[in-house]
């Protein structure tokens, strides 16, 4: 017999750290029921998104990229370069404010569903270990057997396929970083002629390998930023799983079931204290004690629970996806004013980036005067010198390019020749001469518009200034 625990000394450590400091290494349960298999279809969906992203085109671009180094992106298709940092900067932001949202409306429920750390942990990793180990108890029992043949013949072969997926995930993550299309030149190149980016490869797998046989469910809980901004949104109204406390405890608290036992009189609580919830929880922790830092809203408790629930006979639902306000009062779940703010804030962020990328140009060009040249007398003209950059965003070259000018009487020489293509995905940049009477001058400092020009047809403007004698004005 268990009576319910008023104790909170629960939320003075986290659940994978013992009174000593040390490790708490967790034992979970294989997980089964109906949102587990929700879970696993979703996972396994992402999972082949996840793997498959990088590897994908559109139109001449790769699906997704985040090649930071050469500070090149790619969302969807749509490239991203240096010059739509500020767009990329509001779509990274509409990201935030989306969670946000969802984290006030639904609690943490993106770790257990969406993030591919509890993905890769719980639907590869774990089933392996699952599947090598055996479940909670074989696991146990085996970490304290002696180093017999079949320990040794079970840990080699889990670490061989831990190591091997980790290799896996480290390739898939430098095509996310590099391109897909680099990964395949560095393979066919081999090791040996890519020795800087092979130990970057291999240091990846490392640190996947660590994350997932060793450090695990500790992400989540000490390193992922998440779980800290969750404190600040969560509230009252936020849908998470819960256990019903006021069901499951009612007037004298928990107590074990005995057979055949009829509860509808007794004032005992629906919660017969089997502790399974605690068992199968891949974070350790008792759900009981209420919303905790370590739960990531993966359900687990939800299916074993209505499994013991049905099992003696009692109905479903004594931890179940609600707010504290329905447990407490039986509210149902509200759209509240903050959550509306959100909603409000997404939605004017969602505006602007469509008005941003509605007004981005595949084209983009920037024109200086040449830094630390003064402007030259030649005959009746004066002479500034520029410097020119050109973005070919597109996955096509743009041929015939020429640079033109709108000045009255105004002379434009490109150095190398008037006709040059700008690369797919290319930039291209030179110095060209501007020449313009000395009559045609009316200030010190003159704006200019430079216009670009391909096959017959103007793609970009760029504006400078050029720079004349002050004497004259």
């Amino acid at each position: 017999m268990a009576a319910h625990s008023t104790d909170s000394s629960f939320r003075d450590a986290i659940s994978t750290v013992n009174a000593a400091g040390k490790r708490a290494w967790i034992y979970p349960k294989i997980p089964k029921g109906k949102w587990y298999n929700r879970r696993k279809a979703l996972s396994y969906m992402l999972l082949a998104f996840l793997f498959s992203a990088p590897f994908i085109h559109v139109n001449g671009q790769q699906f997704l990229m985040f090649n930071v180094l050469e500070r090149r992106f790619s969302l969807f298709g749509f490239p991203f370069w240096p010059q739509d940092f500020h767009i990329f900067v509001l779509v990274m932001i509409i990201g935030v404010v989306g969670l946000a949202l969802f984290t006030v409306a639904f609690g943490r429920i993106f770790c257990g569903w969406f993030c591919p750390q509890t993905i890769f942990m719980e639907m590869l990793f774990r089933r392996i270990e699952f599947w090598i180990d055996g479940d909670r108890t074989a696991q146990m029992q085996l970490d304290k057997m002696p180093w017999t043949n079949e320990k040794i013949r079970k840990r080699l072969l889990k670490w061989f396929l831990f190591a091997v997926i980790s290799f896996w995930i480290a390739n898939v993550f430098l095509a996310y970083l590099i391109g897909s299309n680099e990964l395949y030149k560095l393979i066919e190149t081999g090791p040996a002629n890519n020795l800087g980016t092979f130990i970057s490869l291999l240091i990846f797998t490392a640190v996947f390998y660590f994350i997932y046989s060793w450090f695990r469910e500790q992400v989540c809980l000490i390193v992922c930023p998440y779980g800290r901004m969750q404190g600040v949104l969560v509230d009252d109204k936020t849908v998470n799983v819960m256990y019903d406390h006021k069901r499951g405890e009612k007037e004298v608290g928990r107590f074990k079931f005995n057979k055949n036992e009829d509860r509808s009189n007794s004032g005992k609580g629906d919660c017969i204290d089997c502790k399974q919830c605690v068992f199968v929880c891949p974070t350790g922790i008792d759900i009981r004690n209420g919303v905790q830092l370590e739960c990531t809203n993966c359900t687990a408790c939800i299916d074993e629970c209505d499994s013991i629930m049905q099992h003696v006979g009692l109905p479903k639902g004594l931890i179940r996806y609600a707010s504290e306000k329905e447990i407490e009062n039986q509210m149902p779940f509200v759209f509240t004013v903050r959550m509306k703010a959100y909603a409000v804030v997404l939605a004017i962020l969602l505006l602007v980036l469509g008005i941003t990328l509605q007004q981005r140009n595949e084209v983009e060009a920037t024109v200086l005067r040449l830094p630390g040249q003064l402007f030259q007398h030649q005959g009746t003209y004066i002479e500034n010198v520029f410097t020119y950059k050109i973005v070919n965003k597109t996955t096509h070259d743009i041929q015939n390019t020429e640079l033109r000018i709108t000045y009255p009487n105004a002379q434009i020489n490109r150095v190398g020749g008037s006709s040059f293509i700008i690369g797919s995905e290319k930039l291209a940049k030179g110095t060209f001469f501007i020449r313009i009477p000395e009559t045609e001058l009316k200030r010190e400092k003159t704006q200019l518009n430079i216009e670009i020009w391909a096959n017959g047809k103007k793609i970009e403007d760029a504006t400078t200034e050029f720079l004349g004698p002050r004497e004259y004005f």
